[in-house]
């Protein structure tokens, strides 16, 4: 197994660097551009000029769910809920437009406050949502409403959009706008895929122009990645469970395409890893859960191509008659990890000793530091509303 040290990613990122709020223009971000060694300062707008005309765009179409909801007792002390997922491994898509009802495990803040058997309220113009909890331990409560709406319109009318926990301050309503990229269509995130918050129609006409294909895939961000690690072994951390969401036609898509392929982000990054690893095992055994464990690159010997891979997976779902799938990856991309698919990466700024930061690192080498102190430096700014990077190896 690998030996990795989170301590050697360490680096000191000011509280005056991380970006509070976005820029009025989306496009008009900064773009680091990084290129096997060498940087140049662009902005986002440019991005047409930086990539092959026969690369594959791969974004993240999850769409953020305005997941925080402030419920109180009848004393009008207030208890926070962060809505993670559904109870049951009932789809987000299923439960968003459910009317009446939903069970979800979520995060509690003031959950001490919170008596056994006691309903909680959210009132606003007639409608009531009551909240009881099921399992403290698990963090796990069902909620109900007495109005005829679908619980995605009731969170537009109660929930909040949620800011990731660097943010400090309260979630405004221009939010349910721009902490969701402009092609978010799959409801059932709740952290916005931050590396596509630049794109516009504008640069995507150019993207065009230039005969760059796009291709969206669904990974619904959990609270997960912004879970800290505490140990110095990342391979000893527990990694986020995330729900990836495939069509037929988007691998089959991948399976064709010969040219670089360049995620949007992260998430994307991890969906497309996730998905050769699938193809992979799907190699030995037909019938392979749809499931890619943290440390499974690391422990096999598979070797397939990306095409290969790919075709495994059109294989699948040919066999089973399906058009869609859905699955899960816990898997932890760090230093010694060999790409099988992504060519080329946009991404934002990341926290220190994180799992993403170790992603970069994973992807650029050792020169993951040159590129954090030269935005340093240069004024860039961090995290999920700040400026974009592109890293070409």
């Amino acid at each position: 197994m690998l030996s990795v040290s989170l301590r050697d990613y360490d680096f000191e990122l000011p509280a005056e660097s991380i970006a509070e709020f976005p820029l009025s223009e989306r496009d008009q971000a900064k773009l680091l551009v990084y290129r096997q060694g060498t940087l140049d300062h662009k902005q986002f707008f440019q991005l047409d000029e930086e990539l092959p005309n026969n690369a594959l765009l791969v974004y993240n179409d999850t769409k953020v769910i305005p997941a925080r909801l402030l419920v109180y007792r009848e004393s009008g002390a207030r208890i926070e809920l962060l809505l993670l997922e559904p109870l049951n491994q009932i789809p987000t898509e299923t439960l968003m437009n459910s009317t009446g009802s939903g069970d979800w495990k979520a995060m509690i803040g003031g959950l001490k406050k919170w008596k056994e058997g006691e309903v909680l309220y959210a009132r606003y113009e007639g409608l009531e949502l009551q909240a009881r909890l099921l399992n403290r331990n698990e963090g796990e409560v069902s909620l109900s409403w007495n109005e005829n709406l679908s619980f995605a319109d009731v969170l537009e009318k109660l929930g909040r959009m949620p800011l990731p926990p660097y943010i400090k301050r309260e979630a405004e309503e221009t939010d349910k706008e721009r902490y969701q990229t402009v092609y978010a269509k799959n409801q059932g995130a709740v952290a916005a895929p931050t590396a596509g918050l630049h794109f516009t129609a504008n640069v995507f006409e150019k993207l065009k122009a230039k005969g760059i294909k796009t291709l969206s895939l669904t990974l619904h961000v959990g609270a997960g990645t912004f879970q800290p690690v505490k140990v110095d072994n990342p391979t000893e951390h527990p990694m986020h469970n995330e729900r990836m969401v495939i069509q037929l036609e988007q691998v089959q898509q991948l399976a064709k395409h010969d040219g670089p392929v360049i995620p949007v982000g992260t998430t994307s990054m991890r969906t497309l890893e996730s998905l050769y690893w699938w193809g992979a095992q799907l190699a030995e055994n037909p019938d392979a859960e749809f499931f890619i464990p943290k440390l499974l690159p690391y422990q096999s010997d598979l070797n397939l191509s990306r095409k290969e891979a790919f075709e495994q997976v059109v294989a699948y779902f040919e066999r089973k008659g399906l058009q869609s799938h859905s699955g899960h990856t816990e898997i932890l991309i760090m230093p010694g990890y060999r790409f099988r698919v992504c060519t080329m990466l946009i991404t934002n700024f990341h926290l220190p000793e994180t799992t993403l930061i170790l992603l970069v690192a994973a992807f650029i080498g050792d020169d993951w530091r040159k590129v954090y102190n030269t935005a340093l430096e240069q004024g860039y700014r961090f995290l999920s509303f700040g400026d974009s990077s592109l890293l070409i190896p």
